[in-house]
Order: C-alpha cells, then sequence, then structure tokens
C-alpha cells in the first residue's frame, strides 16, 4: 500500500466512527423534520403525509443504527435505498440537475449514497456496539 503518512492509518476507525456521526446527524434532522411537520413537509417532497411518516422514521432509525453501530450494515443500506429514492425524484420528476435546478442537485443526495456505501463495505469500524 502506498500511503503517504502511515502513522494516521491508525486513527482510520475514529475516522469511520465521525463520517458516521455526520450521517447520523444529516439523516436524524432530516427524520425528524418529516415526522414533525409531516403535512409540510409531504407538500414539499410530493407525497402522501403517511409516506411522510414512513420515511422520515426510517431516517431516524436509520441515524440511530448508523451513530451507534446497531445493524450498522442494514441501516447504512437502508439509507442508501432512500437517498436512491430522492435521486429518482429528482433526476426523473423534477428534472434536476446534478448542481441544481428546482432545488438543489442531487449531488448531495448521491454523496450521502455514498458515505453510507463506505458505512457498508467497512462495517463502520471497530467503534460499534453490534455489527
Amino acid at each position: 500500500m502506498n500511503v503517504l503518512f502511515p502513522a494516521l492509518l491508525r486513527f482510520s476507525d475514529v475516522g469511520l466512527l465521525l463520517l458516521r456521526l455526520m450521517v447520523a446527524a444529516v439523516f436524524f434532522a432530516s427524520g425528524l423534520s418529516h415526522v414533525r411537520d409531516r403535512a409540510e413537509r409531504s407538500k414539499s417532497i410530493g407525497a402522501t403525509p403517511g409516506f411522510t411518516l414512513f420515511l422520515g422514521s426510517a431516517e431516524l432509525l436509520g441515524s440511530v443504527g448508523v451513530a451507534l453501530g446497531i445493524l450498522i450494515q442494514l441501516a447504512a443500506a437502508g439509507l442508501i435505498l432512500i437517498m436512491l429514492g430522492a435521486i429518482q425524484k429528482k433526476v426523473f420528476v423534477w428534472k434536476t440537475g446534478f448542481w441544481g435546478g428546482r432545488s438543489y442537485g442531487w449531488h448531495y443526495d448521491l454523496m450521502l449514497a455514498v458515505m453510507n456505501l463506505v458505512i457498508v463495505v467497512t462495517g463502520g469500524g471497530k467503534l460499534v456496539l453490534l455489527g
């Protein structure tokens, strides 16, 4: 392995924990918004209030799983599915470009999907409660 700063590799689990906490913060805030303001959020995303509640609940549960490392790969995979749904809506329904258009672009959603993919393939590192 050709690594410029090999001494930093000992902090890889801390780096993965920080990645997980950032992902969890984003999804927790989003999920809370979906659950608290169902009617308003459902209008803004073009979904029913019932689906918005489901989506928010899934984001909340996924964020807790990713943050604490509880069923982490399953939680991160679920959050990837949510982001793929968001990307599909932006690209095919709202006709939003990568960087923007009607709302912010789907680059943000893709970034979150890839961050979760890193969590899935690494298992989130060693700093987890249950793998």
